[in-house]
């Protein structure tokens, strides 16, 4: 029989009315004739009392930091207890099901505690209670290294876990349900004209998700598209398709440049200038975020100086370890950037000059930009991100649906 992955966010878990909504969608995939394996996150958000955040609050109120040890045991719960709810629900509703831990369904990982990554899957169990059960409900976000401690795999592990699970069982396709109805063209909350994408190709819903769209972790997406085994974005409260995510050679992809925009605040830039001709300037800047622990993005090099964005709660000890390095950063605080994403704008003319006009129109100064084959970035003030999006998404005509083509 055809497998299903499927996965169901914490807050399709989180009430029985939601509750009921998941197992009518699993109802009708097993009437359907898939063998199913069903993942899931812990149980609604905090202060929820199996939450991730809620179980973190309980080891967090002490001065002392957590064991990551520790904490990967305990946050684990969270997806376990989920995993038996649910379970039990199917059962109440005459489906043979059974709940797994992410070791008992043979998810193998690194011991990188709290940021594991899936090495392997043994699907030994697993076929074995597929063939007993209608549905094999999988606790996601957790695994086991080969010495057989707990691990975690980091937030959006559950969507990994949804896809490693799909990889391994060569699963027909992976459904991953939320309270959102697919993917959209830009944050609803920020733009009232975002329309749900029918279809959407890998990369550009790993660009949107790596760039702050919400709704799916990108390594998911990475591990199906190395599979080529189709995506579903899908709303636990809704019967329709939501968005698929498949390769760019299917048929019927819209003949639109620009697919959709993504947005990230709290951001500081930060500029230097090699006044005093600092032999291997750039290099020393680098080592110094480096060795303090800071991740830099959004870097622009010129032979006298640089410009890159950090994240704000980094700021200060940015600017503390410049200093006493030599340099004199100019800082720029309450940063938003802007990702303009389409597997379709590459190579194609005027795009860049529609977005710089566009933002200019509106008064909004543009700090920082650079592209790549299928993103642009631009970086704005914060106070300025919800003007930025919704004149770009106006501007390049998101909100207009238009007709498929064949590719």
């Amino acid at each position: 029989m055809a497998v299903l992955v499927q996965k169901f966010g914490g807050t399709s878990l989180q009430s029985p009315d939601s509750i009921s909504k998941v197992v009518s969608h699993i109802k009708q995939a097993v009437e359907k004739n898939y063998k199913l394996v069903v993942v899931v996150s812990a149980l609604g958000r905090m202060p929820d009392p199996y939450a991730t955040d809620t179980l973190l609050a309980l080891i967090n109120r002490s001065m002392l930091s957590p064991s990551k040890r520790e904490t990967d045991l305990l946050v684990s719960c969270g997806e376990t207890i989920a995993s038996v709810v649910l379970s039990n629900e199917l059962q109440n509703n005459h489906l043979k099901s059974i709940a797994l831990t992410g070791a008992q369904a043979g998810i193998m990982t690194t011991s990188e505690f709290t940021q594991a990554k899936i090495k392997s899957v043994n699907t030994s169990r697993l076929l074995t209670e597929m063939d007993n059960h209608d549905v094999v409900v999988v606790a996601g976000f957790q695994g086991q290294t080969p010495e057989g401690e707990i691990t975690t795999i980091g937030r959006g592990g559950s969507d990994t876990t949804a896809a490693a699970l799909g990889v391994a069982l060569n699963a027909e396709k992976v459904e991953i349900f939320s309270d959102v109805n697919g993917i959209m063209t830009a944050d609803p909350r920020v733009v009232k004209s975002a329309r749900q994408l029918k279809i959407v190709t890998y990369s550009e819903i790993c660009n949107l998700a790596y760039q702050g769209a919400k709704v799916i972790h990108p390594r998911a997406v990475e591990l199906v598209m190395e599979a080529n085994i189709p995506l579903h974005v899908r709303s636990t409260y809704s019967t329709e398709d939501g968005t698929m995510v498949t390769n760019s050679n299917i048929k019927e992809i819209p003949d639109q440049l620009i697919t959709g925009i993504a947005h990230v605040v709290s951001i500081t830039q930060i500029k230097i200038t090699n006044n005093e001709g600092m032999n291997r300037f750039h290099s020393k800047v680098f080592k110094v975020m480096a060795d303090a622990g800071i991740s830099v993005d959004f870097i622009n090099i010129t032979p006298t100086g640089m410009q890159f964005t950090i994240q704000e709660d980094s700021t200060e000890k940015a600017v503390d370890h410049l200093t006493k390095l030599g340099f004199k950063p100019e800082v720029v605080e309450r940063c938003g950037k802007v990702s303009i994403v389409g597997d379709e704008a590459m190579g194609v003319p005027g795009i860049a000059s529609k977005i710089v006009e566009a933002l200019t129109e509106k008064g909004i100064q543009i700090l920082q930009s650079s592209d790549s084959h299928t993103t642009i970035w631009v970086l704005v003030l914060e106070k300025d991100i919800m003007d930025a999006v919704n004149a770009l998404h106006d501007t390049l005509h998101l909100g207009q649906v238009l007709e498929p083509v064949n590719k």
